[in-house]
């Protein structure tokens, strides 16, 4: 070697310029395959990420399934698939499977399996100046149809809900064919009760809600029985890391891919998000689909917390496939608001997680109100409610007496000011007899309080009434 640099000297400095150029050359090549590395880390985060944001929803909406329909031992189970089952009550602090529900209109549920054969929903006859709708729901959380008051008039009907891949004939007597883009379909029934004592009013037309398959409507031979399916049990805890990715591929394979979204389902493919698989990434791709898991909770709650802070319409939120377009993050953001939020044509709803002093609603120190000035009550064809909920957990709260709204409904019983107006004292202890009826009981804690407004009229739609503001009084 010393040999070869003596005599050779030129040729050394030639060599130490080609070695240069080659570790210039290695450079530039582990260069590209870090920065290839790096770009797949980031693509696996983010494709994770998306997929979070993507599937929360139906993860979200498979828990209300396995409470209502599949785990016999849960306190909120309704019963089996294609069957309804009435809740001849208002919801109350007890009721825990679905956050922010109402307590004006009790409910009826229907969970459809539409693998085998459509299903007939039947209503009757509901008198004229009582509202009812029927919410249609896919496995994705978009609202697909409603049926009721404002859609499809308070006429007796039949309706036909058909799966993805139904190809067959529309029957006689079928007023509307609605079909659902997921072999499986959550409807949510609310039937208007006016009053406590209005309660045996709203059991009766409940009763006489139906829902039975094709085959049963027709008095035909039913068709083969779909494939027995293996539910994944639903814990929530799981349901918020990684087991995330087996509810959604779980879910998947009952969601034939849609026009439009072939490329994103080829993504989440490259991480293991497969329709019907269980979900294995490599060791490599663990730590990265956590983190993108984080940035997707991160995200949505960002979202929400903006879409509240610029009072956002609820409208955003619930809707259909071609309203809410590919807009998966306020998909996400209603459900976490609540799902089975109505279309903002049926219902709008004014969201209040602050005051006006911009700081969270916390009853367990302070005292709040609302007041609605003169004439200035929600324009609506059916009705308006203030509900309030735990702040934390959006459920409703046990209260001294048991009252978890204020409502149009209330208004014979409500203590208007000398001017006319009407406030709403929000608290968690009696703002004394004189107040009362105007007492809505907060929890003690943070609230959270819902404004709806159904059927609302166009002043609401186009923004120009404005919800009242709440305001701290002592």
């Amino acid at each position: 070697m010393k040999k070869a640099i003596i005599v050779m000297f030129l040729i050394c400095i030639s060599f130490t310029s080609c070695q240069k150029k080659e570790e210039n050359k290695n450079e530039s090549k582990s260069g590209k395959e870090t920065k290839s590395s790096d770009h797949a880390i980031d693509a696996t985060k983010t494709i994770a990420k998306n997929a979070f944001i993507y599937g929360y929803p139906m993860v979200e909406m498979y828990g209300i399934i396995y409470a209502f329909n599949i785990d016999t031992k849960s306190a909120q189970y309704k019963g089996p698939f294609n069957n309804i089952v009435n809740v001849p009550k208002v919801f109350t602090y007890e009721d825990k499977s679905i956050i922010t529900p109402n307590s004006d209109t009790p409910y009826s549920f229907l969970t459809m399996d539409l693998r085998a054969e459509p299903v007939i929903i039947t209503v009757p006859k509901i008198e004229a100046g009582r509202y009812y709708s029927i919410m249609l729901l896919d496995l994705y959380t978009y609202i697909y149809e409603v049926v009721g008051s404002r859609a499809t008039g308070n006429d007796a009907g039949k309706f036909m809900v058909v799966g993805p891949g139904w190809k067959g004939e529309t029957p006689a007597g079928i007023k509307k064919v609605l079909k659902c883009d997921t072999e499986f379909s959550f409807a949510c029934f609310r039937t208007q009760l006016f009053n406590p004592n209005d309660l045996k009013n709203v059991i009766k037309i409940q009763d006489q809600y139906n829902a039975e398959t094709l085959s049963s409507y027709l008095k035909t031979e039913p068709p083969p029985t779909s494939p027995q399916i293996d539910f994944p049990q639903f814990t929530p805890s799981l349901a918020k890391g990684q087991e995330f990715y087996n509810y959604l591929n779980f879910l998947l394979q009952f969601c034939p891919v849609v026009p439009g979204e072939t490329q994103l389902r080829t993504n989440f493919e490259k991480i293991g998000i497969i329709p019907g698989k269980k979900f294995y990434p490599t060791d490599k791709d663990s730590e990265d689909i956590k983190t993108g898991t984080n940035e997707g909770i991160t995200s949505m709650s960002a979202s929400i917390e903006k879409a509240l802070k610029n009072k956002e319409s609820s409208g955003n939120f619930f809707g259909s496939r071609e309203y809410l377009k590919d807009n998966y993050i306020n998909r996400a953001i209603g459900a976490k608001l609540g799902i089975g939020g109505l279309i903002k044509e049926e219902a709008e709803y004014f969201p209040y997680r602050t005051g006006t002093d911009g700081k969270s609603i916390n009853t367990s120190v302070n005292k709040y109100e609302i007041t609605f000035k003169a004439g200035q009550v929600p324009p609506i064809n059916a009705f308006w409610s203030f509900t309030i909920y735990d702040g934390k957990t959006q459920l409703l709260i046990e209260n001294p007496i048991d009252r978890y709204i204020i409502n149009s409904s209330m208004l014979p019983e409500l203590k208007l000011s000398s001017d006319s107006s009407l406030t709403i004292h929000i608290q968690k202890d009696s703002p004394g007899k004189e107040k009362e009826s105007n007492w809505l009981p907060a929890p003690n804690g943070d609230a959270y309080i819902v404004l709806r407004t159904y059927w609302p009229k166009e002043a609401i739609l186009n923004g120009t009434w404005k919800a009242p503001e709440l305001v701290k009084v002592n």
